[in-house]
């Protein structure tokens, strides 16, 4: 699901539409994030989930998934199949289009990402270069 496109003035007379983010949540993802979310106790409504990519990792970036009470000012806040979703701008520039899903295997269960802005990953798979 995209952000909302708003639109900002540069120059007098020239409107440009500013950037949106897509992000994909599979059913399996939002299962598992609203059971968690679930479990903490007094939540706001205004909850949701912070994606963000930050640096580090053997390939330059890895991803970080956090409960938030709310959105913080210059936000991407998306609704994915009843999940808030909060993306922040230095985030957003890595993040859209990429998929997030929940895998259950015999090495364990997690959340998994599937970046198309990736160039190259490690051989663990947790961090990303783009």
């Amino acid at each position: 699901m995209s952000a909302n496109t708003s639109t900002t003035s540069n120059a007098p007379g020239v409107v440009t539409a500013a950037p949106t983010v897509t992000l994909h949540v599979t059913d399996p993802a939002v299962v598992e994030i609203k059971k968690f979310m679930a479990t903490e106790e007094g939540l706001p409504e205004t909850c949701g989930l912070r994606v963000r990519v930050v640096p580090g990792g053997c390939s330059g970036f890895q991803y970080s998934l956090n409960i938030e009470e709310d959105s913080r000012q210059g936000d991407f806040i998306l609704d994915e199949k009843g999940v808030r979703l909060f993306v922040d701008m230095f985030s957003a520039q890595y993040l859209n289009g990429v998929q997030i899903d929940y895998v259950t295997g015999v090495m364990g269960s997690g959340f998994t990402f599937t970046n198309p802005n990736a160039t190259g990953s490690c051989g663990c798979g947790t961090s990303f270069t783009a």
